[in-house]
């Protein structure tokens, strides 16, 4: 018998006080049976800090990446069905990222292993050289503090401001400070 995926729904209010955007996005999210809760939350996290503002034509969804290999964490497509910006979560190989770069606007990578470091070390020479991938850290102690926080149904404020997010829920709040290991230079 085949294991069934768990749903999580989030309520996220989203506040970037340096780019001055507001948002607030009501989420599903089906966890698979092999995915932690710290994957998931980073997932959320990802969501938080790509999600265009209401009314955007493209929205940001959740694929289907743990089902099918051939699909990000999450992704936002053009009416046309066109994929503008892919979003990894975890340690994708230098092939995945390559391939998928070379078909989509934009791919965002969010790791957030203790052995992050060592993975990029190992990329960065060659990844660097693409005009599209940007690639953030989320260090993992906080990673797994915001772990303790996943619960099946979650109301979030998530707030940004100086490079910083503070993550709260109705009992607890956590920071985290992404870390940009590459972006591309500015055109």
């Amino acid at each position: 018998m085949a294991l069934k995926a768990t749903i999580y729904k989030a309520q996220i209010q989203f506040s970037d006080i340096d780019r001055n955007v507001y948002t607030s996005h009501s989420v599903t999210i089906a966890r698979h049976p092999s995915e932690t809760d710290e994957r998931l939350f980073v997932r959320l996290l990802a969501f938080a800090l790509n999600a265009p503002p209401i009314g955007d034509e493209d929205p940001l969804e959740f694929a289907k990446d743990l089902w099918e290999p051939d699909e990000p964490s999450l992704w936002q497509k053009s009416p046309t069905g066109r994929i503008t910006h892919w979003i990894d979560v975890g340690q994708p190989d230098e092939k995945r990222l390559t391939r998928t770069a070379a078909r989509v606007d934009r791919v965002s990578v969010y790791s957030y292993n203790a052995n992050t470091p060592v993975w990029w070390k190992e990329l960065e020479p060659r990844l660097t050289r693409t005009r599209n991938i940007s690639v953030w850290q989320i260090p993992s102690p906080q990673s797994q503090a915001l772990a303790a926080m996943a619960q099946r149904t979650m109301q979030l404020q998530v707030t940004a401001q100086d490079g910083v997010l503070w993550v709260e829920d109705e009992t607890r709040s956590i920071e985290v400070a992404p870390r940009l290991l590459w972006s591309p230079p500015e055109p």
